[in-house]
């Protein structure tokens, strides 16, 4: 190879290795991180409110009727009603007018546990005893309800708890919102002097009313 070709060559790659050094340095570059921002977000939650209920509670299940003040004629069996507790947690405003409320009650018939022939019902009275009637006198307890065997006390009140028979009640329920109210009773069982020996169960269902 000549001289001059040899030198020519020798240029011509080095011109080539600085154009891709160049190239090569050109390539890297670097930015400036953005710019962050925050955003505070905010939230107001209010309590949340349930509305208030007119609720029944009775404090016991059972009772269980022992014999006192029985006569030759009439046996009598007697005991007392578990506290029943009317509690209104409502607002006046939440009381639809004209409301009012009562508790009422009925009984079913003795049935004997060996085969007795049943107790009717209506063997069975009440009289009723306001416990806690609040401050407004708006809350009452019902009238006593005798047996089929006795005389009337008040006008035709001698048929036991056959029918619902009033325990308490009120004649405006917004004007007692907001309280609670207690009741209980006399339970007296009174049965021919003959009846028959053993056990025997009835039911007496209390409802709420509005």
């Amino acid at each position: 190879m000549r001289t001059d070709n040899r030198r020519r060559l020798l240029a011509a790659g080095a011109a080539g290795a600085l154009l891709v050094g160049s190239v090569m340095a050109a390539a890297p570059a670097s930015a400036d991180p953005g710019d962050t921002g925050d955003v505070t977000v905010t939230v107001e939650i209010e309590e949340l409110v349930e509305p208030g209920v007119l609720a029944m509670s009775i404090a016991g299940d059972s009772v269980a009727l022992t014999e006192d003040g029985s006569t030759l004629l009439v046996r009598q069996f007697v005991g007392g009603l578990p506290t029943v507790t009317v509690t209104d947690t409502r607002t006046a405003d939440e009381v639809p007018e004209g409301a009012a409320w009562a508790v009422l009650g009925s009984a079913t018939d003795f049935t004997g546990g060996a085969g007795q022939e049943p107790i009717g019902a209506g063997h069975l009275g009440w009289k009723p005893r306001l416990v806690d009637g609040g401050d407004t006198g708006l809350v009452s307890e019902g009238e006593e309800v005798v047996t089929v065997l006795d005389e009337p006390t008040q006008p035709g009140n001698n048929v036991g708890l056959v029918d619902q028979e009033l325990l308490v009640s009120t004649f405006d329920s917004g004007a007692v919102a907001g309280g609670a109210y207690s009741v209980d009773a006399d339970l007296f069982l009174r049965t021919p002097a003959d009846v028959a020996a053993g056990a025997y169960t009835s039911t007496l269902t209390l409802s709420l009313f509005e």
